[in-house]
């Protein structure tokens, strides 16, 4: 269990430390989660806590660009970062020795990271031509529509990497001030997994992050996503061989009783897959939509997925049809699938295979240490470790009943947009 002998502790100045002791490898991972993600971010200011996660990386006062990757490689590590809509982490994996170096990065960037404007500017051409990188793949394009159609007043309308004309306009002093409020001791959780003594771990992490002042106080999330009251739908045309379909439902938050039926609802549909954005697509050629779709031809791929989010997000289902596919059955066959979970209790055995098959995915996905604090963080972000210690308990109390009333409650037509990227060559 992940949660077994986890040492839990919140230092003076507002930071949250989860450290367990595990010698199954001579290795140790560090992650530095904090609260705070596009779910944070203001209209005109989109994308300004993915860019600051990338500012974090170019050097501080103490240490210049490009010194935390060669310190870290120098000693065989693994050193990264991310940001998602509800956190930014940043984490490295070393030998179990060594670990003290990811400690000591990440209490120096807490604190002092420069934000030179030359380097600010430098990397908002780098963010720029990522994002118009996205721009050329129909299916980051098509999400980016769906989504901001899914949410009328919620910030999780909003892509991670934000909007272009946001990104052109987002001054140093922006990204500064972002920094400074929200990357602080007290919006964030220190995770610690490994081989070493767990009440020395807690003592060196307190060493090197216990002098930091605590920040201001966060400014709350207060947008609430109104009761969907309208079906929508959004069609792009563009050039490209397929055309591209993605459904999304309003689905539970983390925390709501719902999400493990949802969960498993998801699972009988689609296979057993990992949560977003960590997992990926899993055992699903046996589920539902793809004996519907791929086996009988309709379309070349087909997945679902839902997400543990702080706020109620997404539960989406996507899919890719050739050419001179029929759009309109696929539509209907996936609608259909959904129709059905509603009127047709799912069988025991095949709520048995689905659950069993995530259960898999959730063990394969915690082996290592640096999956295991991944997990850790995590849940820290969007519920507690209580979450995660009852995750597979959660998904085990799930019955074909609990399947049917969140089929019924989740998916319906109000509470649905359907996207269409439709390539230009043909329009079905």
């Amino acid at each position: 269990m992940l949660t077994d002998n986890l040492l839990t502790r919140t230092l003076a100045n507002g930071l949250t430390l989860l450290v367990r002791e595990t010698h199954a490898a001579p290795v140790a991972s560090f992650w530095l989660w904090y609260r705070v993600g596009s779910r944070n971010e203001q209209p005109g200011l989109t994308g300004v806590s993915h860019w600051v996660e990338h500012m974090l990386f170019k050097g501080t006062s103490r240490r210049p660009q490009g010194e935390f990757d060669r310190l870290i490689q120098r000693e065989g590590g693994h050193f990264n970062g991310m940001t998602w809509v509800d956190w930014t982490t940043f984490y490295a994996t070393l030998p179990a020795e060594r670990i003290g170096l990811a400690l000591e990065i990440e209490a120096d960037r807490m604190q002092n990271a420069l934000f030179d404007p030359t380097e600010t500017e430098n990397e908002r051409t780098v963010i720029i031509s990522e994002r118009e990188g996205n721009e050329n793949r129909p299916g980051y394009m098509l999400r980016e529509q769906v989504q901001a159609a899914s949410f009328l007043a919620h910030p999780y309308r909003h892509m991670v990497i934000g909007w272009k004309e946001d990104l052109r306009r987002i001054a140093r002093d922006d990204l500064y001030a972002h920094y400074r409020q929200f990357y602080t001791p007290n919006n964030a959780v220190a995770v610690a997994v490994g081989a070493f003594r767990a009440e020395e771990m807690a003592g060196r992490i307190e060493q090197f992050f216990g002098d930091i002042p605590r920040g201001p106080a966060p400014p709350p999330v207060r947008a609430q996503e109104p009761q969907p009251r309208a079906r929508r739908r959004v069609q792009l045309d563009g050039p490209g061989g397929a055309h591209y379909l993605l459904i999304t439902h309003h689905a539970p938050s983390a925390r709501d009783p719902d999400f493990f039926p949802m969960v498993a609802l998801n699972a009988v549909l689609d296979g057993a897959t990992g949560l977003p954005p960590f997992g990926g697509g899993g055992l699903g050629r046996a589920a539902r939509l793809y004996r519907a779709l791929v086996n009988s031809g309709l379309a070349i791929s087909v997945n679902a997925s839902v997400a543990a989010t702080i706020d109620p997000y997404l539960f989406t289902i996507s899919a890719t049809v050739r050419q001179d596919g029929d759009r309109a059955q696929v539509e209907q066959v996936i609608l259909g699938e959904l129709e059905r979970l509603k009127n047709e209790p799912v069988s025991k055995d095949e709520l048995n295979r689905a659950i069993k098959g995530t259960r898999a995915m959730f063990a394969y996905g915690s082996e290592s240490v640096t999956s295991q604090a991944m997990w850790l963080g995590f849940a820290s972000m969007v519920t507690d470790a209580d979450w995660l210690a009852g995750f597979l308990d959660g998904l085990a109390r799930v019955t074909p009943d609990d399947i049917q009333r969140v089929a019924r409650r989740y998916l319906i037509p109000a509470n649905r947009v359907i996207g269409w990227y439709v390539s230009e060559d043909r329009h079905g």
